[in-house]
């Protein structure tokens, strides 16, 4: 991530469009980030998920975002259909997401 990244990390306006499956978020910069639900829930950097994949196991199954929790002013708190609801995702991590993507 470089510095203009990190600079331009504070979205604007977020948008979950449930019934396409995608989360939109619109940053500072004028960029915008559109993550697919699925997506999201396979990148959870909770400690439970990240031992997942450090074990070799196959990533959550792609479930559909049951509901969106800020915290504070540092990110997200996304709550998952399949019930899993301990990810956090920090601003600069949805935004290298979206990026990644682009």
């Amino acid at each position: 991530m470089n510095a203009t990244t990190t600079s331009s990390c504070l979205p604007v306006q977020i948008t979950d469009r449930r019934r396409s499956g995608l989360l939109v978020i619109e940053w500072s910069d004028g960029a915008s980030s559109v993550l697919h639900h699925g997506r999201l829930r396979q990148q959870c950097r909770c400690a439970a998920c990240t031992q997942r994949r450090r074990s070799g196991q196959a990533p959550a199954a792609p479930a559909a975002l049951a509901d969106i929790r800020p915290v504070a002013d540092k990110g997200l708190n996304l709550v998952f259909a399949d019930g899993h609801d301990r990810g956090i995702y920090p601003w600069a991590y949805l935004r290298e997401l979206g990026d990644e993507r682009a």
